[in-house]
């Protein structure tokens, strides 16, 4: 029996949609109702609410914003089709209002460089020179110390060392640095 009270009770709660708009007109606030406003309004009004009344009202205001019935404007909302209800505001920054005497813009010269990625190259040496040509462009040298020059076939090669030892096998080298060889000088072995 209790249950079949508080069902009849609910029932002649009008819709939030309702409540919400007719809150607003009640309130007629020139800056608009916020939300706790909207809420102690309607919980005067009619009483016994349901225990989810608070999310349900937050819920039916975040709708309507949505669907364009009300405006929401500095925490406080209005009326969509309230003749004194701010004009509605796109997303982002307004546009800078412009002077209607003020003379046309200049036109924006040619970009010396086309817009969108430059082609690649055809084949790995093309690259190789593109991207030398824009390193080395405007410098009169580059820094550090200069590439070896690469060897002609003109100059000899170098004779290969002698093996150590008695010729037989080659000599396995140790661990680590070899030593630092001597020259012998001539007054050092007559010392010795």
């Amino acid at each position: 029996m209790a249950a079949a009270e508080e069902a009849a009770k609910l029932t002649t709660i009008p819709p939030y949609p309702e409540m919400i708009l007719a809150a607003i007109d009640a309130l007629n606030d020139k800056n608009g109702s916020n939300k706790s406003a909207i809420s102690k309004h309607i919980e005067g009004k009619y009483g016994e609410l349901p225990p989810a009344h608070a999310s349900l009202l937050t819920a039916h205001l975040a709708r309507m914003k949505e669907s364009g019935e009300l405006i929401f404007l500095k925490n406080n909302y209005f009326r969509a089709d309230a003749p004194d209800a701010p004009p509605k505001r796109g997303r982002g920054r307004p546009p800078k209002a412009r002077d209607p005497n003020a003379p046309p813009p200049a036109p924006k010269p040619a970009s010396p460089r086309p817009r969108g990625r430059p082609p690649k190259a055809k084949t790995p040496q093309d690259a190789l020179d593109a991207a030398v040509a824009q390193a080395t462009a405007g410098m009169p040298r580059g820094r550090g110390r200069p590439p070896k020059k690469a060897k002609t076939d003109d100059a000899p090669s170098p004779a290969p060392a002698p093996p150590a030892g008695d010729g037989s096998a080659p000599v396995k080298r140790g661990r680590g640095r070899p030593p630092k060889v001597r020259p012998a000088v001539a007054g050092e072995t007559a010392a010795a």
